[in-house]
């Protein structure tokens, strides 16, 4: 019996048929990725390039410490050489050793053909001021790191944030041009139908023509932008612009309208920039210290034990011959006395640039105080625009709606009825521009105020 006419069998090739195409349709359902705002500012955390970058240069500074630090550690090393001397070197010996005449020279050869040397070094450094200057600025070479990171990561969730915001914004926008162009086709619908029935020019039913035209025109402008603010947003993610996204997050345009400044002090210390300029001054002034210690001496102790082996064949691992040991124990003192002023002018470099940070540190301090005072401004001032834009949108709609109501009653031309329109999609604008100029100026207020920690 062929098997695939029993009915059983067939019954279960559907079924596993339908369960791989379930399984693959489920993959495909799930191969879009939901985000809310924290989600989506989560992943840029973990796939951004930047901060990616940013995390890796803080594990080539402490790489860099553990350097450091290992510079004040023993030093050992071994070391093993065969040399083969096929000429013996010549020494020249005084004349009167072997009874001739005083001033002249015997050419003697000294040493075997082959000579071997195993041996092993330490040293340990017991005193260097530029040494333990440099110790004691791992710490703060460490912290400035760190703090690079947290820029990184703010700078990225505060563009992250923007960024889903404005794809909101634009699917919200979206939706009233799909809107605004169903209720431009239904008027075109409607004109049609008067213009066959004589009761409009055809100059009516033209200008509708031109309006939905535009319309269709403004739509798709609205949906390229509305990608390419994905695509930003994606960008920002650190994902790839092919992967399919849906937020889950919605536009609450009342807790928008809602936003408040907090009555808190400003406090520039609390601004991630302001803590690396200062951790900048620190780390130059460690600079300045370990130049000027530099003066003083530095004191390494060492020792060697090595053993050298003399041959006139290429016998040296021949047990049965001997080896000849050495040993060495000591101390070496290193008295700085003349270094053609290098040191010196070092130092005033490094002075020079302990100023430039200083400086850069007050303008910073000046510069975030303008920041907050400005982003308050901004802030009230589109608290105030939205609140406007608002009231306008509602009066473009009444607008609207009189003038559509008044055309169907044939006391209004669809001339009035397109002007309303037109200011009706003037006010939309707005309105949502001033929706997304509040949510911005929230999140620069906050950044302003170093509010946000990531």
């Amino acid at each position: 019996m062929n098997p695939i006419r029993n009915p059983f069998t067939r019954s279960f090739l559907f079924a596993v048929c339908l369960l791989l195409n379930q399984q693959m349709f489920g993959q495909t359902q799930d191969s879009t990725v939901r985000l809310s705002a924290k989600e989506a500012i989560d992943f840029a955390l973990e796939h951004h390039k930047d901060v990616k970058n940013a995390t890796l240069d803080a594990r080539i500074s402490s790489a860099q410490v553990n350097e450091i630090i290992g510079i004040g550690l023993p030093q050992v090393n071994g070391s093993f050489d065969v040399k083969d001397f096929f000429e013996i070197p010549t020494n020249l010996v005084p004349g009167e050793f072997f009874g001739a005449e005083p001033g002249t020279f015997i050419p003697v050869k000294f040493g075997t053909q082959w000579q071997a040397n195993a041996g092993l070094t330490a040293s340990q450094l017991l005193f260097d001021p530029s040494y333990l200057i440099g110790v004691k600025a791992t710490k703060t070479i460490r912290e400035l790191a760190d703090k690079n990171v947290t820029r990184t990561r703010i700078e990225t969730a505060a563009n992250v944030y923007k960024a889903y915001y404005a794809l909101l914004l634009m699917r919200e926008r979206k939706k009233v041009i799909d809107a605004n162009v169903a209720r431009i086709f239904k008027l075109k619908k409607d004109t049609k139908a008067l213009y066959n029935n004589g009761f409009v020019e055809k100059i009516d039913l033209d200008r509708i023509n031109l309006a939905y035209n535009n319309m269709i025109s403004e739509m798709e402008r609205v949906e390229n932008i509305e990608k390419m603010t994905e695509n930003l947003l994606k960008y920002q993610m650190g994902m790839s612009v092919t992967q399919p996204i849906e937020l889950t997050d919605s536009l609450d345009v009342n807790k928008v309208k809602n936003l408040s400044i907090e009555n808190q002090r400003a406090d520039i210390t609390k601004r991630i920039e302001y803590n690396i300029l200062r951790t900048q001054v620190r780390l130059q002034e460690y600079n300045i210290q370990r130049y000027k210690v530099g003066y003083f001496p530095s004191l390494v102790a060492f020792a060697n034990v090595s053993s050298t082996a003399q041959r006139n064949a290429f016998n040296i691992f021949d047990p049965t011959r001997r080896w000849y040991p050495t040993g060495i124990i000591g101390a070496t003192l290193n008295i700085p006395i003349f270094d053609g002023l290098q040191k010196q002018a070092k130092i005033r470099q490094n002075e020079y640039g302990l100023e430039k940070i200083r400086n850069e540190l007050t303008n910073f301090e000046n510069a975030a105080t303008m920041q907050i005072e400005n982003s308050k401004l901004s802030m009230e001032d589109a608290i105030r625009s939205l609140d406007l834009q608002e009231q306008n949108l509602n009066l473009a709609r009444d607008v609207v709606r009189t003038s559509k109501l008044k055309y169907d009653q044939g006391v209004g031309s669809n001339l009035e009825v397109l002007d309303a329109e037109t200011s009706l999609r003037e006010a939309q604008t707005n309105y949502y521009n001033a929706i997304y100029d509040a949510i911005i100026a929230k999140i620069d207020y906050e950044v302003a105020m170093g509010n946000i920690n990531y």
